[in-house]
Order: C-alpha cells, then structure tokens, then sequence
C-alpha cells in the first residue's frame, strides 16, 4: 500500500460521508443511547406516524436538534386534516427549531384525510418558506411503487422538484431502499438524463433481522427475490439470521461515478433500531 493509498478513504467509506438517519417519535431514548455513535450535524429523519401526534413529533425533532443533530421532519400530506393542520404543525416546529429542512411526502391513506393528496400540494400551498423552510427532500422510487405507474412518477418528482425551484427552496431526494444496486444506477442515470441535479439519498436498510427486513420490504413494494436477497446477503431460507448493509453499500460505492450519477449519498432506514444502526455506521467507518 502506498502512502497515498493509506491516506485515501476507501469508496465505501467517502459514500458513508454525511449518511442520514432516521427515527420515530417514540424513539427519543434510543437516540440518547445512540449519540455518541452519531456525528454531530448528521440529518435525522423524524417521521409523521399515524399513531403518533403532534406533540410526540415535534418532541423528537426538538431532541435531535438538542443532541447537536440537525431535525429532518417528515410532513405526511394525505395525513393533514385542513390547511390549518399544516400551519399549525409548522409553528410548532418552527419555535423548536426544526424547519429548515423538511421531507414531504404523500403518505399512506388510501384517501387524503384533508385538501392534500400528494406532496405537491404542500409544496404549493405557499406555507413552507413563511414557517423558515429553506430545503425540502421528497421521494424517490428507483424500484418503482406498488401503486404508481413508473411515468406518473416521473412526471410527480419532475413536478416537485419544479415547485420547490419556484418557490425559492432547495431540493433534494431520498429514495425508497431496496436490496439490490443495479435499479438503484439506473434509475440514478435516468434522473439526471432528465436534467434533475439535486442530490440524492439513497435509502439502506439499517441491519435488522431477516424477517423484519423481509416484512417491510413486502409492506413497500420493494424486490426481495431469492437471487436479489442473496447478492444483498441474506438467505431466504434462514429468516432467523440477520444482514447487514456492508455488500450493498460496497457494491454501490464502486459503481457510482460523480460525472454519471451526481451527488449522492445515504439515508438509513433504522428498522433494526436506530442505536444498532448507529453503531454499525461508526463501525464501518472506523
């Protein structure tokens, strides 16, 4: 090995590079037990659960931003009940200092439970950057979704990222996870082939037991195929073990290229706890 060698992070290791986390809101605890494995100003993910309130979401992204960490809450715009709803979650967030950056997304309900049916139309309610948001993150889906034809969805990330260009906020994309690198590079040269520049994050699944990886991965449309989950790892066969993110994660660093596929970096689904993803980060890292 030569000294410069030495000296140069590993591609694995440079991806790992201002990583993202993300958290519920009852996981206040487990974040305090995890600090010491975060880096300070890492972007921590706060979700918008349906059986979690307001008060329990702004409580955990006031907890990030008191861990030295910076809060990404999440805003679920089929969830919102009224405009007010909206407004009303935004000052809260805002007097915890927590809406500079946000993630928006269309969420779960079958049927909008208010005016909002998609992200777009938070992003064009005019709301957000009165409250003090200066970036927003939205979806991306490189294994496609369940219920979405791939052209609307598409047409939707080109839409977003067009409102949040004109309303003057920065845009970013965190994408859904999945266990197998090749989509991921495709759908990586597709977006920027359609002139989209805004960096991604590409979600892993944080390590976790088989069977849970397994179950969240039926949940959200997501490959999970005996081929797939063996070149991520994983048997299916033995739905007792665990897997870790390590060959993913080592695969992608080597085939990404920054003139192809842009900025990209990676945002940890923390199905195995948000603590034993954070350990297993500085491991790696280490």
């Amino acid at each position: 090995m030569t000294p410069d060698s030495a000296e140069t992070p590993s591609a694995p290791a440079q991806l790992l590079t201002d990583f993202s986390l993300e958290m519920t809101g009852k996981d206040i605890g487990a974040l305090r037990e995890a600090q010491p494995s975060i880096p300070s100003g890492t972007r921590i993910n706060v979700t918008f659960l349906g059986n979690e309130d307001l008060p329990m979401r702004v409580a955990a992204a006031a907890a990030v931003r008191a861990g030295g960490f910076v809060p990404v809450p999440h805003i679920s715009a089929r969830r919102l009940e009224s405009r007010e709803d909206l407004g009303k979650f935004l000052v809260a967030l805002e007097e915890a200092d927590a809406t500079r950056e946000l993630f928006v997304v269309g969420g779960d309900p079958v049927s909008p439970l208010g005016p909002f049916p998609d992200a777009l139309s938070v992003i064009r309610s005019g709301l957000l950057p009165g409250h003090g948001v200066r970036a927003v993150s939205i979806s991306g889906y490189p294994e496609g979704h369940p219920d979405i034809d791939t052209d609307t969805l598409w047409t939707a990330l080109e839409d977003k990222i067009q409102a949040l260009d004109q309303s003057g906020l920065e845009a970013s994309i965190t994408t859904q996870f999945g266990f197998d690198v090749a989509p991921v590079l495709g759908w990586l040269e597709e977006l920027r082939s359609r002139g989209v520049s805004a960096p991604v994050r590409i979600g892993v699944p944080g390590p976790a037991g088989v069977k849970r990886l397994l179950g969240y991965a039926r949940r959200f449309g997501v490959a999970s195929s005996a081929g797939i989950a063996h070149k991520y790892g994983f048997s299916l066969t033995n739905l007792l073990g665990t897997a870790g993110p390590d060959r993913f994660i080592h695969d992608l660093a080597e085939a990404l290229s920054p003139a192809i596929h842009g900025d990209v970096r990676l945002h940890f689904y923390t199905f195995g706890g948000i603590k034993t993803t954070a350990d297993w980060v500085h491991a790696y890292r280490s």
